[in-house]
């Protein structure tokens, strides 16, 4: 049978042979570097090793179907005879050169991208081909690109060095005649169909630990994936429940928080509710500051790294600390997201970046309604993760780069300029709306805690470039100036400052959803109107408009998802949280874990053990899926 087909076979076509040897190599080598970088101990046991290289391997093969294709074109093109078999040996070799280098170019990319998200690639990376002027940026400023690329030129030479000889051998020898080529291309362009139709992430997602399922990934394979599919139908791929079911639960859990709360008999939505507070709206500026990347970790005084927050830690010891609340999310548009529209953090792309992005109730639409002039002031370019065309679309006016003077401007990276430029920009636009008697809620979204973490120089002991603790530093620092400088202005003493954080650093754990890597810091400060005090009940983002707007005693009808912390999470203390494609629920010491083909678990939230199913993870599992299969219908009402 072998020599049949041997036979069959024109020898030009055993030099794929060497195409697919070092695409697997490389692949190879690249698992192995992030296996190591990973340094996740229990990926080294010999039965959870030898799976991921398994499985990995059965997904790097699936991918090399896709890399022969302009190899087996080429072969196809190039006939048959003594020139045409030197030119396609030629060819052949010039391509593999290009092809290793880019092999080599794409695990180093993928290097950067798990440092960033502790994944292969996902639906992100197909969002940043968007955003090359960021992506690029950041990558030229992160990293010494030139040196980088030089090495894996070199090493490329060297690779195709090592096996020019017999890849030329093979890539001219004979290559058949036309209906013999005819077939063969055929045949292999049936191997890219054959991978699609039979590789797909069930052997990878039997591994238990996130971070192997991960390593037992392909990267070529998952973006490809993720470029087909780079956002989720909530009720094609995960578990719902009978709609009259789902509002049930729904507003039970409402009322477990809030016994008294009155939901509205006609609203569209199960949790719409009345919002009246006793006394009359309290007239107060609003200065809200998303912080970037800025986890509890790094929060001395909120059990974080010591040094890093002075001046946050000495503000907190003034104000409503909230030390129990958790990001629903890893990145900053998923942030805004919980923020503005107080709602669960839905599978697939968070609402700003969505095609229809405008319609629902957000927190600077109701304080519009209450006289307020919402401002969304961002230091970057706000086309990026389509945040103008989502704070514009829900009633915001929005200031990003383009409005700041090169001249008032210290530092900048791609991704925007300094947090103090911003931040002393920010205070001229609130002094001026504040000024012609206007009331101002300002939304401030920071950017120097963020990869190539460089920053003006002098402002803090730790250099500029050397990596995060210098940048949460700096943050810092400007933070400090800021309050500094706004007590200086006559509005002061009549707004409420709110400073959280996006998102944390971090995401890789035991779990698709630790905990502990999405708790980030809030404090709410506004002297002579907040007393200092210490909340320590679990809370989510979504539960930041609904507090302040109660701190506030705004009157309203809402839709928000969320709870006032103050009233309710005591008595119902839970947070959502998600990452690419689980989405989940933290309710006492058990995170509830969404995830596609409608799988549910229930996992120990410190020791990431599955627990066995009973009545209680059951129902544990229905309040879950009754938020997000509500939140996915009010999404699907989007207007634009």
């Amino acid at each position: 049978m072998v020599n049949r087909i041997s036979s069959f076979v024109p020898r030009r076509y055993y030099s794929l042979l060497w195409v697919l040897a070092l695409f697997l190599l490389i692949n190879l080598a690249t698992r192995l570097g992030l296996l190591a970088f990973e340094a996740d101990s229990a990926n080294l046991a010999p039965g959870v090793l030898l799976t991921i290289l398994a499985v990995g391997l059965i997904n790097d093969l699936a991918a090399s179907a896709y890399m022969l294709i302009p190899f087996v074109l080429l072969a196809l093109v190039l006939g048959d005879g003594p020139r045409r078999r030197r030119l396609h040996a030629i060819a052949a070799l010039v391509l593999l050169a290009a092809a290793t280098f880019g092999f080599l170019f794409t695990a180093l990319a993928e290097g950067t991208f798990w440092n960033e998200f502790s994944s292969r690639f996902n639906f992100i990376a197909v969002d940043y081909l968007v955003y090359t002027r960021e992506v690029l940026g950041n990558i030229w400023q992160s990293y010494p690109i030139s040196w980088l690329l030089g090495g894996i030129g070199l090493l490329a030479i060297g690779l195709i060095w090592l096996v020019r000889r017999p890849f030329l051998q093979a890539a001219g020898a004979e290559g058949g005649s036309l209906p013999v080529r005819l077939v063969m291309t055929i045949v292999l362009l049936s191997l890219p169909i054959a991978s699609f139709a039979l590789v797909d992430g069930t052997l990878r997602h039997g591994l238990t630990r996130p971070s192997a399922r991960e390593l037992a990934g392909d990267g070529y394979y998952e973006f490809m994936h993720a470029f087909r599919a780079n956002d989720l139908d909530y009720f094609e791929f995960y578990r719902t429940l009978p709609p009259n079911r789902a509002d049930t639960i729904l507003q039970q859990e409402f009322r477990d928080g809030d016994p008294d709360i009155i939901f509205t008999a006609d609203g569209a939505m199960p949790v719409t509710h009345q919002v009246r507070p006793a006394g009359p709206a309290v007239g107060k500026h609003v200065v809200l500051v998303s912080i970037e990347s800025l986890g509890s970790d790094y929060v001395e005084s909120f059990g974080g790294k010591p040094g890093l927050t002075p001046n946050l830690d000495r503000l907190a010891k003034q104000s409503l600390m909230f030390t129990g609340l958790y990001a629903t999310g890893l990145r900053t548009v998923r942030g805004l997201e919980a923020i503005t529209l107080s709602i669960p953090p839905t599978p697939g792309h968070a609402v700003p970046v969505r095609e229809r992005n405008a319609g629902l109730q957000s927190l600077g639409g109701v304080l519009k309604q209450h006289g307020y002039k919402p401002i969304y002031i961002y230091g970057g370019y706000s086309y990026f993760d389509n945040m103008k065309g989502f704070f514009s679309a829900n009633g915001y006016d929005v200031i990003d780069r383009t409005d700041v003077a090169d001249t008032d401007i210290h530092h900048e990276t791609v991704w925007g300029i300094a947090d103090e430029d911003i931040f002393h920009h920010a205070i001229a636009v609130i002094g001026e709306q504040s000024a012609s008697g206007q009331q101002v809620f300002a939304h401030i979204m920071t950017t120097s805690n963020h990869r190539p973490y460089t920053y003006p120089d002098g402002r803090v002991d730790i250099p500029s470039g050397s990596g995060r603790d210098g940048a949460v530093k700096y943050t810092d620092w400007a933070i400090g100036q800021f309050v500094e400088e706004a007590s200086r202005q006559p509005w002061f003493k009549d707004t409420v400052f709110v400073f959280l954080a996006d998102h944390t650093s971090r995401g890789r754990g035991r779990t698709d959803l630790p905990p502990e890597n999405y708790r980030i810091p809030m404090i709410f400060y506004s002297p002579g109107f907040i007393s200092p005090g210490q909340v320590d009940d679990v809370a989510s983002q979504i539960d930041l408009a609904p507090t302040l707007l109660g701190l506030l005693n705004i009157s309203y009808d809402s839709t928000f998802f969320g709870q006032d912390i103050l009233v309710a999470a005591h008595r119902h203390p839970r947070a959502f949280m998600a990452n690419y494609l689980t989405v989940g629920y933290l309710e006492g010491n058990r995170v509830v874990q969404l995830m596609p083909k409608r799988a549910a678990e229930v996992v120990d939230a410190t020791t990431g053990e599955v627990l066995v199913d009973s009545s209680e993870t059951d129902s544990l599992i229905d309040d879950t899926v009754a938020y997000y299969q509500s939140a996915a219908v009010e999404l699907r009402q989007l207007t634009r």
